[in-house]
């Protein structure tokens, strides 16, 4: 009879350690995710209209071996639980729309936006969004980013342009033909969403429309709810190094308590194994 409950309670030591083991690979699998996602806001420290991305995680499923309230001896009921959670999961990797700085360039076609908003163009596969305003004309005078996708609507300068100006509303205008006027060559128009971070990332500084975004609404840049428009100004990334390096150790010692706990576990096991009678 000792010996029954000797080995029943050797097989529980063997699944709690089992059950550790795989608790903090799933640690370590999170904080992977995690370093992903800050080596991916250093990486693009200097990117031009970059909006950086956080980690969300959320613990995975509780083992419940007594329920609050059940009944034990002489009608008595537990007050609190009996569970053990099975580790964490990445849910969401969040992009912030929160503005970069301003850097100056001097650059007539160089255009930053000033509060909320995204520049439309687009692209072989459709439209897309962009707070990337470095703007560049290409052989058939058309305003495209540096991709040579067109800014939507299309704006045309021509081959005689001279003294390009971009007002805060987005009218652009410029001396043509020896004009002693400017002439209108057209207006930037900007873009807004209900939910920006459900917009999907498409590379080259650019998003696209999902379910969770929204649909998008077009309007006038310095119009209710629009930012205006700066003109030779570039918006940097908003990713701040010292943050990230702080979110960096933090990832790096979490990863590394989370491999500490996976050795403990294995060295339990080890001394449950050698157990003699």
């Amino acid at each position: 009879m000792i010996e029954g409950a000797r080995e029943h309670e050797r097989k529980e030591t063997y699944l709690t350690m089992m059950r550790a083991l795989y608790t903090s690979a799933t640690g370590m699998i999170a904080q992977q995710f995690h370093m992903d996602v800050v080596s991916n806001n250093l990486a693009n420290v200097n990117t031009v209209g970059f909006k950086k991305s956080r980690a969300d995680f959320q613990d995975l499923l509780y083992q419940t071996m007594r329920p609050a309230g059940a009944t034990v001896a002489e009608g008595a009921q537990v007050p609190a639980p009996l569970e053990v959670g099975l580790g964490v999961r990445p849910v969401a990797a969040v992009t912030l729309f929160s503005t970069g700085a301003f850097q100056q360039t001097g650059n007539p076609l160089d255009v930053a936006i000033e509060g909320d908003g995204f520049f439309k163009v687009e692209t072989p596969s459709g439209t897309a969004y962009t707070r990337d305003g470095a703007f560049k004309v290409d052989a058939q005078g058309s305003v495209v980013n540096s991709d040579g996708y067109k800014l939507q609507p299309d704006i045309r300068i021509p081959a005689d342009a001279a003294q390009i100006s971009v007002g805060k509303d987005g009218t652009v205008t410029a001396l043509t033909g020896g004009a002693s006027e400017p002439t209108v060559l057209g207006q930037i128009q900007l873009v807004r969403f209900t939910n920006p971070a459900g917009l999907s990332h498409a590379g080259g500084n650019a998003f696209v429309v999902t379910a969770a975004s929204g649909q998008p609404t077009e309007g006038t840049p310095g119009a209710e709810g629009f930012g205006r428009i700066a003109q030779g100004t570039l918006e940097m990334s908003n990713v701040q190094i010292v943050e990230e390096m702080v979110n960096m150790i933090t990832a790096q010692r979490a990863y590394e308590v989370n491999s500490k706990s996976i050795q403990t576990a294995d060295d339990m096991l080890g001394t449950a194994n050698n157990l003699r009678r």
